[in-house]
């Protein structure tokens, strides 16, 4: 038995997508009906505190500090193609979750072959995703307890061609701003904040059983921006899949950044402030009050130094604005 690389589990991942994709619409009003009465009624389940989010696992130590006191979340609004925006993403990560469970039901008819990717099941029948997988799991690290609090897009089962199966974790993450953004010489890898998503999910979703974190993490980019109707699909992927098998290492790493949060929490010192973090930082207002002179004037000067430097201008334009977001709200 000779264990599948990464490389070659995102592929086949890839593969099996776009061979159901190339078919005829499957039609299904029965299976339809059913993932519509799983949403009826779905389980509720509410963070025990404290708390990380996985997808959090990329956001900032100062970020993370102020939501653990308890500082006010913004809430103002957001411009409306922002609002289009975030929607379409969610939706299609919805879209390519309904696809999964009719290739489980229809794959076969279609291909001639099992799919070799499905959905895990809970003891009730529903998939292993969103509101059915959400979970509260405790952590002990670094002298801390807290719990991971969240939910994946799915953990799947993967049956290799010798007959072993693997189990799977699945982030779906959109792009639409552009079809390069998938491309292979825009895309090496999945970004750094997925990444550390996923490495929270692999221990969240250990089985049950054996208490074994998840076998491999595939992150499957779907650009909603495309090149062309008739465009090269080998030259312009609209779908990009990068799987990961991550250690206990990788895990220790991850709790030791929230472990120096709670650190920060109980000495009541907060983290450095990162201004590269701003733009998706949902504490703007905490953390712009939360600074002290001595650190605005830090930021003041960075910020002057990065205007004056060789980097691309729209980065200079973020610096910038976000410089300016931080004066606005520390006025209000």
């Amino acid at each position: 038995m000779t264990k599948p690389t990464p490389e070659a589990l995102a592929q086949q991942f890839v593969d099996m997508l776009n061979v159901y994709h190339a078919k005829p619409e499957v039609w299904d009003d029965r299976l339809d009906s059913q993932i519509h009465r799983w949403y009826v009624n779905p389980p509720k389940l509410f963070p025990k505190k404290p708390y990380f989010s996985p997808s959090a696992s990329g956001s900032s130590q100062r970020e993370l500090y102020l939501k653990q006191l308890g500082a006010k979340r913004d809430n103002e609004g957001q411009p409306p193609h922002q609002k289009r925006w975030t929607t379409l993403g969610t939706g299609i990560g919805d879209i390519l979750q309904r696809d999964l469970l009719f290739i489980e039901k229809h794959y076969k008819s279609l291909a001639g072959a099992d799919p070799a990717f499905v959905f895990e099941r809970n003891a009730d029948g529903t998939p292993v995703f969103e509101d059915f997988a959400k979970r509260n799991v405790p952590v002990n690290h670094n002298g801390h307890d807290f719990y991971l609090y969240g939910t994946c897009d799915g953990i799947m089962r993967y049956t290799a061609p010798d007959g072993t199966t693997y189990r799977v974790g699945l982030e779906i993450k959109s792009k639409q701003t552009t079809h390069s953004k998938t491309s292979a010489f825009s895309m090496k890898g999945a970004e750094e904040k997925h990444v550390s998503q996923a490495v929270a999910y692999s221990h969240m979703y250990r089985d049950a059983d054996t208490g074994q974190a998840l076998d491999y993490y595939i992150i499957l980019y779907i650009n909603a921006s495309k090149k062309g109707w008739f465009a090269d699909y080998e030259d312009a992927p609209d779908i990009r899949a990068f799987a990961y098998e991550f250690t206990d290492a990788d895990r220790a790493r991850l709790f030791d950044y929230f472990t120096e949060v709670l650190d920060a929490v109980k000495a009541q010192a907060p983290p450095p402030f990162d201004i590269d973090a701003w733009t998706f930082n949902s504490y703007k207002t905490a953390s712009a009050k939360s600074l002290t002179d001595e650190e605005l004037t830090e930021v003041r000067e960075f910020v002057k130094r990065a205007l004056k430097a060789n980097i691309p201008s729209y980065r200079k334009e973020q610096y910038h604005d976000a410089y300016q977001d931080i004066i606005d709200r520390r006025a209000m």
